[in-house]
């Protein structure tokens, strides 16, 4: 017979409770549970009630001491918000943490916590309990302010005294992408200028750093008494910066005074305004020669333009020849032109734009056959006659696309704004000041279209409605040029003369990649309730195609 293996089968000991004498399982307490939550409470020393501030002007909560963050009911930022305001979190263990429903507007906040903490010797206990929050309004100092209409505390004033706004342009563009204006509670415009205002001080001393840094500028500082405490020896005040910024702008003509040309290399007292960072760029185009100019040597002597870009003219080239010399994208040349309003008389010009400029192109200049400017430099440079050349009759500026212009294609891209206030005068403005408006910011975007340097310091955007303007554009020249059934042969033929008279589009018309556009993430539909405006439209759509189907 084989043998029978025993296995006694295991028996787990029993205990007696200490304090009750239920039958448990051996622990270091020697304790049932009941009797360890009886005896020990691990939530000792977490307050069951707090209190949490709300400010109802701006929706933001209390984060002490005194910083104010913005959370929705039952998000995570809340829940963080409530954890902190608990002491004694540190001495336990959080297991988890979630909200009770509770009505919004119930002013109570109540939150489920499970924690866990060991009470003897390798006995660790868990227990579940609610706290409730009570919400308690109170104003942030931001909103203090504006109900005291104490809306700011600084101010910074930008203003340039021209008559065009293509500098503010630029500078609006350079605020957006370095995020400048993130802690202004208000901007301004008026007809000269901008005004940011601030809440601290300090704000307002970064955004005149910041300005320092991109264009020629002097500042002032102003500060006025607003309230005094003769027992505490406190005072309020409002602090103005006055920014004002070199009247030079971008292919101004600039005529200096013979002891700063000297200063500058020596270069010609007449100078094409080339390019304008924090500092100047000034250049001769009889020679290639750039200069720059700092923004205390111009203030110690200020001067203003000759001519502006509204001064321009357009010119035709009939001949281009190089000369040489060159200077980076620059290239001297003797190039032959004539206005293209009056071709009867032709002008010989040295340029810096021989790289580009062939005959048959169109470029703008300025024309200085009958020039008479209010400027004592002017009236130096003419009695002494030193310039290297003579004081030529056509200087040249930047080359022009007017057959592509007339094509009037769309742009696809855009650029954002800045939300401004307008004041009362801008508002009621006629319509000479919005049409020059329109002109300025035209102008900017052909700078822009033709400045790779200056793409580079600024973002531009996909322009989502580009693509229906251009269809539309496009079926409207169709239709346009689709011959009707009822006109003559006569009109036919005319037309198609008229056709050929037409030129083509310049072949280096500068366009924009498609690789320098960023997404606009804020025209971009990602919300849960577009979606479903989307889906419906969607459904309409097919609900319709079905019905058609079926009349058919």
């Amino acid at each position: 017979m084989e043998g029978i293996e025993h296995d006694p089968a295991r028996t787990e000991q029993r205990i007696l409770c200490a304090s009750c004498g239920t039958v448990i399982a051996p622990n270091p307490a020697n304790m049932c549970v009941n009797c360890i939550r009886g005896d020990v409470d691990i939530t000792e020393g977490i307050p069951k009630q707090a209190t949490i501030h709300f400010c109802r002007g701006c929706d933001r909560y209390l984060q002490p001491p005194n910083i104010w963050v913005k959370a929705d009911l039952e998000s995570r930022e809340l829940l963080a918000l409530c954890l902190k305001k608990l002491r004694g979190l540190n001495k336990v263990r959080l297991v988890d943490a979630g909200f009770i429903w509770t009505e919004p507007h119930s002013k109570r906040i109540k939150v489920k916590l499970t924690i866990q903490k060991e009470v003897f010797a390798a006995t660790i206990l868990q227990q579940v309990f609610v706290t409730e929050f009570i919400v308690a309004s109170q104003h942030c100092e931001e909103c203090q302010r504006v109900d005291a209409q104490l809306t700011w505390k600084a101010v910074v004033q930008v203003r340039q005294k021209v008559l065009h706004k293509r500098t503010f342009l630029w500078l609006e563009q350079l605020i957006l992408k370095h995020n400048a204006h993130k802690d202004t509670t208000n901007i301004k415009e008026y007809r000269d200028g901008l005004d940011f205002y601030y809440v601290h001080r300090n704000h307002a001393a970064k955004m005149v750093d910041f300005l320092q840094a991109v264009v020629p500028m002097k500042m002032k500082t102003s500060e006025q008494l607003i309230s005094q405490d003769i027992h505490s020896g406190t005072s309020t005040y409002k602090f103005t910066y006055s920014v004002e910024l070199v009247p030079i702008c971008k292919d101004d003509l600039v005529c200096l005074h013979p002891k700063l040309a000297r200063q500058l290399s020596d270069t010609n007292p007449l100078v094409l305004c080339n390019r304008v960072s924090n500092t100047i760029n000034l250049l001769d185009p009889n020679t290639l020669r750039v200069a720059e100019l700092r923004s205390p040597v111009y203030w110690d002597a200020p001067f203003t333009s000759l001519c502006e870009a509204k001064d321009l003219v357009e010119f035709y080239v009939i001949d281009s020849t190089l000369e040489g010399p060159q200077n980076g994208r620059f290239a001297l040349a003797t190039v032959e032109v004539c206005r293209s309003s009056d071709m009867s008389r032709t002008f010989f010009a040295r340029s810096h734009l021989g790289r580009i400029l062939n005959p048959g192109d169109h470029v703008l200049g300025y024309d200085l056959t009958h020039a008479n400017f209010n400027s004592d430099n002017w009236d130096k440079l003419n009695r002494a006659g030193k310039l290297v050349g003579g004081i030529p009759d056509v200087m040249l500026v930047r080359k022009s696309y007017p057959n592509a212009r007339k094509k009037g294609k769309s742009r696809g891209w855009k650029l954002k704004t800045l939300g401004k206030e307008e004041e009362l005068e801008l508002v009621n403005r006629g319509k000479s000041e919005k049409a020059r408006q329109e002109m300025d910011y035209e102008l900017f975007l052909r700078d822009i279209e033709e400045d790779a340097e200056l793409r580079g310091m600024i973002n531009l955007y996909k322009d989502p409605n580009a693509r229906a303007a251009a269809e539309a554009a496009l079926a409207a020249q169709q239709q346009h040029e689709s011959p009707n059934e009822m006109d003559h042969d006569g009109m036919d033929q005319d037309e198609g003369e008229n056709e050929d008279d037409e030129e083509e589009p310049e072949a280096d018309f500068p366009e924009i990649d498609v690789t320098e556009l960023l997404e606009d993430m804020e025209a971009l539909k990602i919300g849960g309730h577009d979606v479903d405006a989307e889906e419906e439209q969607a459904a309409e759509h097919t609900a319709e195609h079905t019905d058609d189907q079926m009349m058919e």
